[in-house]
């Protein structure tokens, strides 16, 4: 009967102790999890501020006389593109994240554009409005970076967790999946050709 007792007493501490490491690790991974979508939100704030920046950049390019509507246009269309691609911090797939990221160097792409037809234009680069909002543009663009790595950073935080073994066992068992990075922009690898030909 002794027997008996000491075989469930040491039977209820391993599983005790089993129950309380389980715990441990969904606590913990839920927490790495929140902070990840917490950075992924603070992406999109920084990218939101961007896109009302350039809202107003537009406005005022618009006043300038015989701008380029060409270019005005790609850029008001890559700024709808861009605002109305985003992603619910739930759903952080490889898929929604490249189709976030497509569109966002897609509007990066038409007002660097945009940027350089700008020379063109003196009444433009004396506008203390349109001076203004390229500064802040361009501490945006450093602030979207200083987010993303950020965001990343607490993805590995989070993948490292959820990854390792034996933590890899319970992962699944509790639903938690690995989380996309947000990665380089496609080409971004290899440097830009610039041309020196001043003729």
């Amino acid at each position: 009967m002794k027997k008996g007792l000491i075989a469930l007493i040491i039977l209820a501490v391993i599983a005790f102790g089993l129950y309380q490491w389980a715990v441990g690790f969904n606590n913990t991974a839920v927490k790495y999890e929140a902070n990840a979508k917490t950075a992924w939100s603070n992406v999109e704030s920084s990218y939101q501020r961007r896109n009302d920046l350039i809202g107003n950049l537009v406005k005022t390019v618009q006043g300038a006389a015989d701008f380029e509507r060409g270019t005005l246009t790609d850029v008001i269309e890559a700024r709808a593109k861009a605002s109305s691609t985003s992603i619910d911090a739930n759903n952080l797939s490889p898929e929604n994240m490249a189709a976030f990221q497509q569109a966002q160097t897609g509007l990066t792409g038409a007002l660097s554009k945009l940027m350089v037809v700008v020379e063109r234009y003196p009444e433009l680069k004396a506008n203390q409005n349109f001076l203004e909002l390229q500064s802040q543009l361009e501490g945006t663009e450093n602030r979207i970076n200083v987010s993303r790595d950020r965001y990343n950073e607490q993805v590995n935080i989070y993948d490292i967790h959820t990854t390792q073994f034996p933590g890899k066992l319970l992962a699944g068992w509790f639903g938690f999946e690995e989380m996309a990075r947000y990665k380089a922009d496609p080409g971004s690898e290899n440097a830009p050709d610039v041309d020196f030909d001043f003729e």
